[in-house]
């Protein structure tokens, strides 16, 4: 199967399914190698009048090194059929082992931007502002006892969507 690309504005799926209860996968390449992530917090929408999402990454996380290392990064969401995948690599770090070639999924490029080909979605994005959660910005406290135990905030990430390929 073959992708279409698609504005933005015509993407029919509930930003809250796509993001908070299917997942999605955050993809990037840097020096020659690629790693991913999967994802269930984020958002997609208007700033400074674009089509952004918006990706959280903790320190910790291996993608995060490739996200911060270059200008874009893919957004990837799958069918339900990729469940057990999603699990996967989101639990397995890429510093332990190449991941992306113990699981189902193909890589494919978009302009050197990797994504997945067996994908329903795919948004191609490029950094537009980052920066990191603090702790003293929070208004409701009992989010950093249930999210930040460790004090391990995420970064914010604002990236302008600049392809949507949908699956034909």
């Amino acid at each position: 199967m073959s992708f279409k690309e698609i504005k933005p504005e015509a993407i029919l799926e509930n930003p809250f399914k796509l993001i908070g209860t299917d997942w999605t996968l955050i993809s990037a390449q840097s020096n020659g190698k690629t790693n991913t992530m999967t994802a269930s917090w984020g958002f997609l929408g208007i700033m400074w009048h674009l089509p952004v999402v918006e990706i959280f990454i903790r320190p910790q996380r291996y993608t995060k090194e490739f996200v911060d290392h270059e200008d874009y990064f893919s957004l990837t969401f799958f069918n339900d059929d990729y469940r057990n995948t999603l699990n996967y690599l989101g639990t397995v770090s890429g510093r332990d082992e190449n991941k992306i070639d113990k699981s189902d999924l193909t890589l494919a490029y978009e302009n050197d931007v990797p994504y997945f080909k067996e994908a329903k979605l795919v948004l191609i994005c490029k950094k537009l502002y980052v920066d990191k959660l603090k702790e003293e910005n929070f208004l409701d406290k009992s989010l950093v006892i249930e999210n930040y135990g460790d004090k391990d905030f995420h970064s914010c990430y604002f990236a302008k969507i600049e392809k949507v390929l949908i699956k034909e």
